[in-house]
């Protein structure tokens, strides 16, 4: 009985060891994959940006058919606006 009780604690403490060294392992590659995961980021977000910043006159350009009739209207509603406005009323300084 005092054998196969050994056996039990020793089969549980194998258990609790193991347990904690694979604890440690995944708190060490999850801190180790956090690093590359953020590293990866800035390099996504950098190599995105410059690659938005070589795109962004193309789309510009190809936007410039739909933009300019806009700008157009904004244009004449905003010069109707202003022709319409009664001047402002400056009292001089006595």
């Amino acid at each position: 009985m005092i054998f196969l009780s050994s056996l039990v604690v020793l089969a549980v403490g194998f258990w609790i060891l193991f347990a904690l060294v694979g604890a440690v392992l995944k708190l060490v590659f999850g801190i180790i994959g956090g690093i590359f995961s953020l590293v990866g980021g800035m390099l996504g977000a950098v190599i995105g940006g410059v690659a938005m910043l070589a795109i962004a006159p193309v789309v510009a350009l190809a936007l410039l058919p739909v933009l300019v009739p806009v700008a157009l209207i904004a244009l004449v509603v905003w010069a109707i606006a202003r022709a319409t406005r009664k001047p402002d009323v400056v009292l001089a300084p006595r």
